[in-house]
């Protein structure tokens, strides 16, 4: 992974952790190419999707919206 990435990747988890300490009423979903499912669940995210795509179905499903059939 580039050093360049690092930082930010290392800032996702002090966000779903600050989100989970206020206990405010959302759900964090990351993801895209320089991130793995496993990273996800390593920092507590409730989804991750690896693009734009599947990040919309991943969404309905976690706010409980039926699924649009293409």
């Amino acid at each position: 992974m580039s050093a360049l990435l690092t930082p930010p990747l290392g800032y996702m988890k002090v966000v779903v952790d600050k989100l989970k300490a206020e206990n405010l009423p959302v759900k964090t979903m990351v993801g895209g190419a320089p991130i793995s499912a496993a990273f996800a669940k390593k920092i507590g995210a409730e989804a991750f999707a690896k693009n734009a795509a599947e990040a919309v179905q991943k969404a309905k499903a976690l706010l409980g919206m039926q699924s649009a059939v293409a």
